[in-house]
């Protein structure tokens, strides 16, 4: 870590290791009369430059669309594949998706590998929002512009929709990556489970729920979001190295850029809910505020969270640094995507 202090009113700070987000950032830092300005990364020259994002992105959601809709076909009993569809089919930008077959691509391996863990971990996501939705977790009326499963089904066929496509997600990967050895593939599970268990997604959602009303620290906001959001987002990039025949160095360095970029996707998160509208969120806006939960604004203040959305993401493509240029493209721009969202 270095930065330079004169005492000015303007520091600029850059961090090397990774010692752990919160060790860095405490009220001293941004509560002391100074503007700590983190250095951003420019887009203009930059050698991630010229490469057509939106048309990847475009290109990537409309393949996955059409296998997700083949995946869960209408049939019998008819009510909860229709709930399964409604949420999974609800639209979405499938960043998740889309960073798992990037990351498999970063490593010289094809789309089609991780296509089937790909789809599978947009069900597992899109199972975490019907329950995050319902009225004994968040209790929201809209997600992606439209009324929340359970909503339109009823409370207890949302219940079943979301652990319905849990275990689809699961079957989904045994039955479909033939192509895929079985260590890697038991690499793929343990990866996916833990991230969305009682050490990864469960846990943050737990602590999230337990800090409602209280005083929560930087430390513990971190430990909610990054079990919560990051975790998920770590096993979308750790399972397409795996996939795509990657060594331990390359999965730590995306582990740590997913790391970032989950956090950053939450501070960002946060900030919208303070500053946008529902109809430009496409979901409820002003909900943390009024269940009282913590937030990177409300902890850090707007401009800090801001900053530190910058460093994140900074950070984040700081992990790129050693891998061919071309095929890190897609992840240095779903980072800067992921900071500049607008919903």
């Amino acid at each position: 870590m270095k930065f330079n202090d004169n005492r000015t009113g303007r520091v600029d700070v850059e961090f090397i290791a990774d010692s752990g987000f919160s060790s860095f950032i405490n009220n001293t830092w941004f509560n002391n009369g100074i503007t700590y300005q983190f250095k951003s990364f420019i887009m203009q020259g930059s050698p991630f430059q010229g490469f057509e994002f939106e048309a990847y992105m475009a290109i990537k959601a409309k393949k996955i669309n059409k296998i997700l809709d083949e995946a869960i076909p209408l049939r019998h009993p008819l009510k909860i594949n229709e709930a399964m569809r409604y949420s999974l089919l609800a639209g979405g930008k499938r960043v998740r998706p889309i960073l798992c077959i990037a990351s498999c691509e970063l490593v010289g391996g094809d789309e089609s590998l991780a296509m089937p863990v790909a789809c599978a971990i947009e069900m597992i996501h899109t199972a975490s929002l019907i329950h995050d939705d319902l009225p004994c977790m968040d209790n929201d009326d809209l997600r992606r512009g439209k009324p929340t499963n359970h909503k339109v089904f009823g409370e207890s066929t949302a219940v079943l929709a979301g652990d319905a496509l849990l275990s689809l997600a699961f079957e989904y990967i045994a039955c479909n990556a033939n192509n895929v050895s079985p260590d890697h593939l038991v690499r793929v599970f343990a990866e996916l489970s833990s991230a969305i268990g009682s050490k990864g997604l469960v846990a943050g959602q737990i602590m999230d729920i337990v800090s409602e009303g209280k005083v929560v620290s930087l430390k513990e906001l971190e430990y909610i979001h990054v079990h919560k959001t990051a975790k998920l987002l770590e096993a979308c990039v750790v399972c397409g190295v795996i996939i795509g025949g990657g060594d331990d160095n390359d999965i730590e360095k995306v582990r740590i850029y997913a790391r970032c970029i989950g956090l950053l996707f939450q501070v960002v998160d946060d900030i919208l809910d303070v500053t946008k509208s529902s109809m430009e969120l496409g979901k409820t806006a002003g909900k943390d505020l009024v269940s009282n939960k913590a937030t990177y604004p409300k902890v850090m203040g707007i401009d800090e969270a801001k900053n530190f959305a910058y460093h994140l993401m900074n950070k984040a493509v700081q992990q790129l640094a050693c891998f061919d240029t071309a095929k890190a493209a897609p992840l240095y721009h779903l980072a800067y995507y992921i900071a500049n969202r607008q919903n």
